[in-house]
């Protein structure tokens, strides 16, 4: 294994105690594990409203003895994202980064709209990701991660609320031959597709899980646990995904 990589998605921490005990049950584990990951990903809605004191709560949980990378999700806010889960200046641009984890460059990509739950790519983000892929050295393989799906899963909710000019990122994709996958979250289903050609993983929910249209007509599945993914990205660049559910101790 070269890169063994954790992904949560959509903890929506409200301050109540049932957010807490999932997103807790799901940190515990991980932390547990004989073999430590690499890092763990989280693919956006952390908050459920947006508040400084639910990502102080946020930061508090998500503490590691490895590396937590995140990107905002259509409930984030991103001055009190910034401010209280990464300890930086409050402001309202686009939150991206990129992290350098076992030779693989890792961009968590900020593709929210401000108020909307659908999702887009802005100019600024785009021309971020843009530059920062062609920064890297040629044999350099990255991963993007970001919250909203760019194709159907084939249930109106998260349809309703994917991302938007999807074909901006299909260019890029195919101008950077090095990106190995798109990881996301959003859809509150564990889900596998494709995308320009690349796999498209979306990570489960750590508050609820979608049930699907042949599953019954309630969407939210709150008796579910919650679940994660494992990505195993090996020296031949292929990216192996397992997904768990964590049981109450």
């Amino acid at each position: 294994m070269t890169l063994l990589l954790a992904q949560i998605s959509d903890l929506h921490l409200d301050g109540t105690d049932r957010a807490t005990r999932r997103a807790t049950r799901v940190m515990d584990y991980l932390r547990a594990l004989p073999r430590p990951v690499d890092a763990l990903l989280v693919t956006g809605d952390i908050a459920d409203h947006g508040e400084e004191a639910e990502y102080e709560q946020a930061a508090e949980i998500l503490t590691a003895p490895f590396p937590v990378l995140t990107c905002p999700g259509n409930h984030d806010v991103r001055p009190a994202y910034r401010k209280a889960l990464l300890r930086q200046p409050p402001g309202p641009g686009p939150v991206n980064q990129v992290h350098h984890i076992a030779g693989t460059a890792i961009l968590m990509c900020d593709a929210t709209i401000p108020g909307r739950d659908e999702g887009r790519l802005d100019s600024e983000t785009l021309a971020w990701m843009h530059t920062t892929l062609d920064g890297l050295a040629p044999d350099t393989p990255a991963l993007i991660a970001f919250h909203q799906p760019p194709v159907e899963l084939h249930h109106p909710l998260p349809d309703s609320g994917r991302l938007q000019e999807p074909d901006a990122l299909a260019a890029l994709l195919h101008a950077h031959p090095q990106v190995v996958a798109v990881l996301t979250g959003h859809a509150h289903t564990a889900a596998a597709s494709t995308f320009a050609g690349r796999p498209l993983i979306v990570g489960p929910a750590v508050t609820w899980t979608l049930r699907l249209p042949w599953e019954g007509d309630q969407p939210a599945d709150r008796e579910q646990p919650p679940g994660l993914a494992f990505h195993i990205l090996d020296d031949d660049l292929r990216l192996t995904t397992h997904y768990r559910v964590v049981l109450p101790a």
